[in-house]
């Protein structure tokens, strides 16, 4: 068990946390969720220990060994992969070595034996028996082949590295595990291990995560950070935004008919106050004011966007045409014998175990890239607007974003330049804000604002989940859903597939799979299961 006692935390005039009480038990999953900059990850630091409150402090027992996912990549670089993931247990880690080193000795004197003959029932107790099957396990779950557990964390690239960096979190079942974006650059089959992983630990988790999906898979309560509090409620994530959007819903429409009563009365009272025989019956309707008066019901931090794609004309019958088309980059096969046809309308999501399959696959769509064989064509009613998974270049010029903006709205004026800013919840002076000094998620949503401000039929989005907030993938849901052309995008949040595709088409190295079907119903159809194996070569 771990517990914040008062814990409140400020930088400068911005309180992030005000006499925060929680307490977090064993056997449950805590998904710790809030607006952007709410302090989801400082709070999971002061939990860590890595960063002080101003006041209050977190209690847990002194035995108690609590584990995080390390966010520097780098760290490691100099150890194997499979040490790495022993430091997960720092002790036991330190026993090992020393146990190694002594038996490396030539030959050991009196002291270094009985030291020997210590660490062997320390390591015993700490389970260091079973330490290598289960490093072993871990990492063969997270998607790290066997051949590489004895390489060094420097010769693995970005996406190996987060994925040994979990198994080492996970390494030794702490009392309480803290994770921090957990699901971040797994593929389906490692995110389905770690969600039947943490359904089954059975001691404390405390996450955060934007994986909707995987809140709800895993999480049996739901902290919300709001003003400078987190209150507590059980369930999973679905369950917390149907319920407090209805308590929000009741609470409103109390606060109107309220309202509404309330001006009938102050209507009364103008009416008839100064009028003697009537004065009676004011003060009556004065006092039921007083009791009607109810506290406005205070809005949430939380903003969502406004997401809304017109295109500027409808694209005819023809849309999309592909023809074998098939790329190889650095010797690896991305995708082969990729044919379809594109119809109007449709939403359609892509994937694949090897994600740059797609992103080469749309910048080859969008004339950035060239296919090795095959051909395409675009229908000549289409007009596209591409949403790049790295969009460095778009921000490197010195504007702010009004500036920015500009170039990509028909009408000039600020007003208008403003209103699609605004819908990406940049208002007031936020449009002032250089470009170059904006957040992953406030680039997003620049790039959304671009993409709506196009009038294209045919949109193609290239992973618009990463850096967003649970809200602003919402109402990009909601905006993908209602739009009345064609969608091609690619994402890892698995519930906004199932909501917005209506087909699946899955590239392989040996073919592709395409499925009028949503992503669910494609990853329990047993066939379809069968035939991806033999595509894989799995």
């Amino acid at each position: 068990m771990i517990t914040a006692n008062n814990v409140s935390l400020a930088y400068g005039k911005r309180v992030l946390f005000e006499k925060v009480n929680i307490e977090f038990t064993p056997g449950n999953c805590y998904g710790i969720i809030g607006a952007n900059g709410a302090g989801k990850s400082t709070f999971l630091k002061i939990l860590l220990g890595e960063l002080e409150p101003d006041s209050g402090e977190i209690l847990k027992s002194k035995k108690a060994r609590i584990s995080g996912l390390e966010q520097d990549q780098f760290k490691y670089d100099d150890y194997t992969v499979i040490d790495t993931v022993y430091m997960g247990n720092p002790r036991l880690y330190k026993v090992m070595k020393e146990r190694e080193e002594l038996y490396a000795l030539p030959e050991m004197n009196e002291e270094q034996g009985m030291r020997v003959a210590d660490l062997e029932s320390e390591f015993a107790e700490m389970g260091g028996w079973e330490a290598e099957s289960e490093a072993a396990t871990l990492l063969d779950g997270l998607g790290i082949p066997t051949e590489l557990h004895t390489e060094s964390m420097g010769s693995l690239g970005g996406g190996e590295k987060v994925r040994v960096l979990l198994a080492q979190a996970l390494f030794g079942s702490p009392d309480i595990l803290i994770l921090d974006e957990p699901t971040n650059h797994l593929d389906a089959q490692s995110m389905a291990w770690l969600e039947d992983f943490l359904i089954n630990f059975p001691n404390t988790v405390i996450l955060v995560s934007h994986d909707r999906f995987f809140l709800d898979r895993v999480c049996t309560h739901i902290a919300d950070i709001d003003y400078s509090k987190i209150e507590l409620f059980t369930g999973n994530y679905s369950y917390w935004y149907q319920a407090t959007r209805l308590v929000q819903q009741q609470r409103q429409a109390l606060k109107e008919k309220n309202d509404a009563k309330i001006k009938d009365l102050k209507d009364f009272i103008a009416r008839f106050g100064a009028n003697a025989a009537r004065s009676r019956q004011a003060t009556a309707r004065k006092k039921m004011i007083d009791k009607l008066e109810v506290e406005a019901i205070r809005p949430s931090t939380r903003r969502y966007p406004h997401i809304v794609f017109k295109a500027d004309r409808e694209a005819g019958k023809e849309l999309l045409e592909t023809d074998g088309l098939s790329k190889t980059l650095d010797g690896e096969i991305l995708f082969k014998d990729v044919t379809f046809n594109l119809q109007k309308g449709q939403k359609v999501a892509f994937i694949s175990k090897n994600p740059q399959a797609v992103t080469t696959l749309f910048e080859i769509l969008i004339g950035e890239n060239k296919a090795d064989t095959g051909s395409f064509k675009w229908g000549v009613t289409t007009s596209q607007a591409y949403f790049p998974k790295d969009n460095t270049k778009f921000f490197q010029d010195d504007v702010n974003l009004l500036q920015w903006m500009e170039p990509w709205v028909k009408e000039k004026d600020e007003q208008t330049v403003r209103s699609f800013l605004g819908r990406m919840l940049f208002s007031g002076e936020e449009p002032l804000k250089k470009c170059t000094v904006l957040s992953g998620g406030e680039k997003v949503r620049c790039m959304l604002a671009r993409m709506m401000a196009s009038g294209a039929n045919v949109l193609l989005m290239d992973q618009p989940t990463n850096h967003l907030d649970l809200e602003s993938i919402a109402a990009l849901s909601d905006g993908v859903r209602t739009f009345e052309g064609t969608a091609l995008f690619t994402t890892h949040d698995r519930r906004f597939i199932e909501e917005c595709a209506d087909r699946i088409i899955e590239l392989t190295p040996n073919g592709c799979i395409d499925e009028i079907i949503g992503y669910d119903d494609y990853m329990a159809n047993a066939k379809i299961q069968e035939r991806r194996e033999q595509l894989y070569g799995t």
